[in-house]
């Protein structure tokens, strides 16, 4: 959203079908009471050996804390309590096949994430973050397990004609995005003033404020667009479109993000995440999160850092 920033309904998800809203799962989180009073405390300090040594403390404990924005499709609590979206399941199919039995959801807001990791609030961020050279100077990626497109929800009918950022700022629309999502930057880049832009919590806040006029435009995710204007009618969902970055058309990849001292973590999670991309089950994972094959990709961490 990231969405992210980066990069939070009906779902899908980093949120995507009909589903929950924001605050029902936050809800949820606050009904998982033990579990979300444990997943707040720290996690062990990262040792000096290099490389880090969190992937055997992890099996030596047996759960692996992720941290999570309740963002649907990408990472949230269900209706049912339950730690879902398409970033944590493929955790817990990775995760098993490092030895790790189990996955825990730490929830926090989406600019929290970073923070909240490298202050060991929990191991590693699950929430389909986009990976971004200003993050990569703050934490280490995994290489993508998706590519993404922008999309803007927008009143029926699109009465603004908004396509592009390049239209958000001609026609003098008032923007909307997320808190932390990487379209504040795009916006940027296309002329929009930072100041201007209406910040809201997630995807469904986004909705709402197009639909009662606080904002003629929402920027997203594609994937979340989409699901989140399915029961809208007021809204819809603008065609997906490449933000233009340096001058270039862009596109954007999800990643799981480790602490800059675990890189033999992050090494061994490519590994195994590399393997289900090649067999084919990463689709077979995402798929009921809304995924497409046109989302599967085979960018690295590296060339989206801009090395």
């Amino acid at each position: 959203m990231a969405s992210p920033p980066d990069r939070i309904p009906p779902i899908v998800r980093r949120d995507r079908t009909s589903g929950p809203t924001r605050r029902s799962l936050l809800a949820g989180v606050a009904a998982l009471g033990a579990l979300g009073a444990s997943g707040c405390s720290r996690v062990a300090t990262a040792s000096g050996t290099e490389g880090g040594e969190l992937l055997e403390r992890l099996r030596a404990q047996g759960v692996a804390r992720l941290g999570i924005a309740g963002e649907i499709p990408f990472g949230y609590i269900d209706k049912n309590g339950e730690l879902t979206g398409e970033a944590p399941e493929l955790a817990k199919v990775i995760f098993k096949r490092l030895g790790v039995d189990r996955v825990q959801p730490v929830p926090t807001e989406f600019g929290s994430l970073i923070p909240g990791l490298n202050s060991q609030q929990f191991d590693i961020v699950a929430a389909g973050m986009y990976i971004n050279p200003e993050r990569c100077e703050q934490v280490i990626f995994s290489d993508p397990d998706y590519q993404m497109l922008d999309s803007f929800i927008v009143r029926k009918g699109n009465p603004m004609g908004l396509r592009d950022y390049k239209d958000v700022v001609e026609k003098k629309a008032k923007f909307a995005t997320g808190t932390g999502y990487a379209e504040i930057g795009y916006a940027v880049e296309a002329g929009y003033r930072q100041d201007d832009i209406l910040i809201v919590p997630d995807q469904v806040a986004g909705l709402n404020a197009v639909e009662t006029g606080r904002a003629d435009v929402f920027a997203g995710t594609a994937l979340t667009t989409r699901e989140v204007v399915k029961r809208s009618t007021k809204a819809e969902a603008t065609e997906p479109f490449k933000p233009i970055v340096k001058g270039e058309p862009h596109v954007d990849g999800g990643a799981f993000a480790f602490r800059p001292s675990e890189s033999s973590l992050r090494d061994a999670f490519n590994r195994e995440l590399h393997k289900l991309k090649d067999s084919g089950e990463l689709l077979r994972i995402l798929k009921p999160f809304g995924f497409t094959e046109n989302e599967m990709t085979d960018m690295t961490a590296k060339e989206l850092c801009g090395g």
